[in-house]
């Protein structure tokens, strides 16, 4: 700690020094207007004199300022989205100290962006896939963060974890100035980095990084979030330590240090607590050069409201950078490292409906996991010459999961007891991950000609050593006077599973007319496997119990192997944008496996032909529509395919088919959207439908044996007729300056999801209606009142027993802040959800309430008492539905506490204040009209 303190010192004297060192130099002032003189906000200027480059963004009233500039001759770039860029020399006059530049008129694109101005200040634009908010005008507290900054955008929903939603979808991934910043860690950033420092926001639909160099989309888009740091803050730094300490001994310890010179970026992240707020996902994984087929992390658990199941121990450090050398040369990736100590305690009752039986398993588990876990990520983008662009991307991780897991398993037959289970489980795990990939473009002429590839290749494995203890107690249910017999096992199993994928992208376009481009496209990928497993049993007194159920040594490798040729045609002007064409792709699983020392062969081809299809219409500047096609083969899981059966655990048996065929998605997407920003009204449907041939189901076998009890038998096959239908749409509209905000959201899901149970065919058919409404009250930064409320119906019919399964929820929610004083603020969030349909019976009332007094000089200090969940209700329910199953569950989470934090925040950032008033400009200037 003593060690940390003197280094945050050198830092803070660093920083101190460098600012000190930059006090000389002259002064240049200009402003920027449009066509029809309205002033141009937001853009991003830059000075450059030689290898040196200054850069700032336009004020309000469009006017830019640079000090301390020390070369006598420059250049002054300007770019500002929906305006062509612009340019130009100039030398300051001799003798001269400050010099006044006559404002510069920028050209707009035609068609191209809608600009929106609410009281002179631009506030939201549109452009193709990207829609950026400008947040210089959002009412925020001090101290705010980016996650509060995202409430307020129309469209966009956090949830108590954390997550972030857009437009009905999730954010996948998070870029500070258009790179990733920690990996694309979504709540690193969002809970993290303050909002003051922020000029825009953008919600991308991003196609990837062909698209982007090139303009062909391909593929499904990524819902992604860019953060743009305001220029006039890209000099300095900004700190913030929190330390709090609460009721039955809750912690929380975090520091975050964010430095900005010009072309660098350096952060420093850490965090210790046990309130289920863990700093970093570990399932995110950075964009890098080419998009995987295949794996893909979903979202971490934990938020700052201990959301996440089990109570969490955890501690993480992280590292971010980046450094722009030249225009030609940039540099960026992090370093993560996360422990966790998860504990959760779960209960689950799972009722069988039989045509003759009713099966009952009721279950309850003590999970403890321990992690540790690592990852790194560097991307090296170069620019050789202005027609090519290369980007590589090394990614490294590994993680350590330790596992002690006791469940007690009771099962029921026609209401009477027939067996119990303890089942305890020991393991530990390590899994390693590498790999690379990189890209290259060149434009071959100015016309649209350009040649595109990329590739990669990474390998990843898991080695668990687990030792499982199985002790069953059996009587039989006719007859309670019987004896109870007891089964004891024991089993050692050795996994070590390897898997490595390689894939390359070529594209190359050629324009036919002035709008007109045919794409010609290649695209490889392999997936291969190979994985061992080993296993060993013994019976209570230590001797080997000779069972090939429970003793066996299996080596199986297998690959997944795709060629995709294509071919389109793609058109593109002011109103419309399409592409049309045709892909063929061939197939190949391929493999072997030893069972036992025999041989077993694995070998499926399969032939896709993918319609490459999209459209684009724009009705005007703020409406248009998209319709887009997409079609991907996946292929079989291990567990699905391994040619085997797999008894490790006795009462829940996998055989794996090695003949399964790879499945075929076909998806189709439809958007629309129309808004009118400047009288705040706001709406976007979204339709997806998805179709499945070949999709890989599972057969069902449940059957009672006198020694084990109740046995689930699994195993896969091919079926069609899987297929999904989602809607979602958001409307919304402020009033009054945004002082008064009214939100609807709403979605309809249906599935049909096939199935068999013993051989006979059954279809899910599932119907999922959400509908939520919020109401926003928002006059000032010190008032906000937000009530809502969300109503969601869950309708499940399953054809083998024509029976339907219904559940509701009500979750009415009110969120709200008001300043007591000018230093004192108090704040509440309120939820109660009523729950019908399901087995448990609690309805949960969560009150997490706060009072905070801001103190220091500059309120750089803040100590807040909170409470969380005031009335300990804290639980996690769920149902699912199957066939013949129907299964609640109930999961323990963070409950009642208090504590006491302080936070305190200094920040210090260059070239920050305006040198003259709003009310005028610079000399020599006059406020346009407006």
């Amino acid at each position: 700690m003593k060690k940390l303190g003197i280094l945050l010192y050198s830092f803070f004297f660093w920083c101190a020094w460098q600012e000190a060192a930059a006090q000389t130099g002259k002064t240049v002032q200009g402003m920027l207007r449009d066509k029809e003189s309205r002033v141009v906000a937001g853009a991003s200027v830059q000075l450059i004199a030689g290898a040196d480059t200054l850069g700032t963004s336009s004020s309000q009233a469009g006017i830019f300022t640079f000090q301390q500039v020390r070369a006598e001759s420059f250049k002054i770039r300007v770019a500002s989205l929906g305006f062509e860029p612009f340019e130009k020399a100039f030398t300051f006059p001799s003798g001269q100290e400050k010099m006044v530049i006559p404002s510069f008129e920028l050209v707009g694109i035609a068609n191209m962006l809608e600009e929106v101005v609410v009281d002179g200040v631009l506030t939201v634009q549109v452009k193709g896939d990207t829609l950026e908010y400008t947040t210089k005008d959002l009412k925020l507290r001090d101290n705010a963060l980016v996650e509060d900054a995202l409430k307020r955008l129309q469209g966009v929903e956090v949830d108590k974890d954390g997550a972030v939603t857009a437009q009905g979808e999730q954010i996948t991934r998070v870029r500070i100035n258009g790179k990733d910043f920690f990996g694309g860690d979504v709540k690193t950033a969002t809970q993290n980095l303050p909002a003051d420092i922020i000029n825009k926001i953008q919600v991308i639909d991003d196609y990837g990084d062909m698209a982007n160099l090139t303009g062909n989309k391909t593929g499904d888009a990524q819902k992604i979030l860019n953060i743009e740091i305001d220029p006039e803050k890209n000099k300095g730094y900004t700190t913030t330590l929190r330390a709090g300490y609460g009721t039955d001994n809750r912690y929380q310890a975090t520091a975050s240090a964010i430095l900005m010179r010009d072309k660098m970026q350096f952060s420093v992240l850490g965090n210790l607590n046990n309130i289920n707020a863990p700093l970093f996902d570990f399932n995110t994984q950075g964009g890098g050069a080419r998009r995987r087929m295949g794996g893909g992390g979903g979202p971490g658990g934990g938020g700052n409201f201990g959301g996440s199941n089990g109570i969490t121990n955890t501690g993480s450090i992280g590292l971010n950078y980046r450094q722009d050398f030249s225009d030609k040369v940039t540099v960026y990736g992090s370093y993560s490292f996360g422990h966790d100590d998860n504990v959760a305690l779960s209960s689950s009752l799972n009722k069988f409906i039989y045509p003759d039986s009713t099966q009952d398993r009721n279950t309850e588990s003590d999970i403890n996991t321990i992690g540790n876990a690592h990852r790194f990520e560097a991307n090296l983008e170069w620019k050789p010459s202005e027609k090519e662009f290369i980007k590589v991307t090394p990614q490294l991780s590994y993680r350590q999961t330790k596992t002690n897991s006791f469940s007690f398993n009771e099962n029921l037959i026609n209401g009477a007891l027939f067996n119990t289970e303890d089942n305890t489980l020991n393991g530990i795990a390590k899994s390693p991950n590498m790999g690379i990939s990189a890209l290259y473009n060149r434009r071959l002429n100015d016309k649209g000609r350009n040649i595109f590839f990329n590739m990669n290749i990474s390998s990843s494995g898991t080695k668990d050593d687990q030792d499982r203890i199985i002790q069953t107690l059996v009587g039989d249910p006719n007859n309670s006077n019987m004896d109870v017999d007891s089964l004891y096992r024991r089993t050692l199993a050795e996994l070590d599973n390897k898997s490595w994928n390689g894939g390359a992208t070529v594209s190359y376009l050629e324009p036919v007319s002035q709008y007109g481009k045919i794409e010609l496209s290649y695209d490889y990928n392999v997936n291969t496997y190979d994985n061992n497993r080993r296993q060993d049993a013994f019976n209570a007194d230590g001797s080997t119990l000779d069972d090939p159920r429970y003793v066996f040594d299996r080596l199986y490798d297998y690959s997944f192997t795709t060629h995709q040729f294509g071919a389109n045609y793609n058109f593109n002007n002011d109103k419309v944008k399409y592409a049309i064409g045709l892909a063929v792709q061939p197939t190949l699983l391929d493999g072997d496996a030893s069972i036992d020392g025999n041989a077993i062969a694995i070998n499926r081809n399969g032939f896709n032909v993918v319609p490459i299809a999209r459209f684009e219409y724009k009705f005007s500047r703020q409406k248009n529509l998209q319709l887009n096609y997409s079609g991907r083969a996946n292929e079989p899981s291990i567990t699905q395919i391994q040619p085997f059966t797999d008894n490790s655990n006795p009462t829940n048996i996998i055989t794996g088919n090695p003949d399964l065929a790879a499945e075929f998605q076909h998806n189709l997407r439809l958007r629309y959207n129309s808004s009118n920003f400047q009288t705040g009204k706001t709406f976007f449907m979204i339709l997806n439908g998805s179709l499945t041939d070949n999709k890989i189901v599972s057969n069902n076998l449940r059957q009672s044996d006198p020694s084990l009890g109740i046995i689930q038998e699994t195993s896969y096959l091919n079926e069609d007729g899987a297929f999904n239908m989602r809607g979602f749409y958001h409307y919304g509209r402020s009033f009054k300056n945004k002082v008064y905000s009214l939100n609807f959201m709403g979605s309809l899901n249906y599935n049909n999801n096939p199935s068999y149970t013993e051989g006979n065919l059954n279809k899910a058919q599932n119907w999922v209606l959400m509908q939520g409404m919020m109401f926003r009250y928002l006059p000032s930064e010190n008032l906000e009142i937000n009530p809502g409320v969300r109503y969601s119906w869950d309708h499940t019919y399953n054809t083998l027993n024509e029976r339907a399964v219904v559940m509701q929820s009500w979750a009415p929610t009110l969120v709200g802040s008001v300043n007591i004083t000018p230093t004192i603020v108090f704040g509440a969030d309120l939820s109660k959800t009523f729950y019908q349909g399901n087995a448990y019976s609690e309805n949960p009332f969560i009150i997490n309430t706060y009072v905070e007094k801001r103190m220091l000089k500059g309120d750089r200090g803040a100590l807040r008492l909170q409470a969380f969940d005031l009335l300990n209700e804290q639980t996690n329910i769920s149902r699912t539905v199957s066939d013949i199953q129907i299964s609640d569950r109930r999961v323990n989470r963070l409950g009642r506490y208090f504590m006491l934090m302080f936070t305190y925040k200094l920040s210090k950032f260059a070239g920050g204040m305006n040198p003259f008033q709003e009310d005028q400009g610079p000399e020599g200037m006059r406020r346009p009209r407006r």
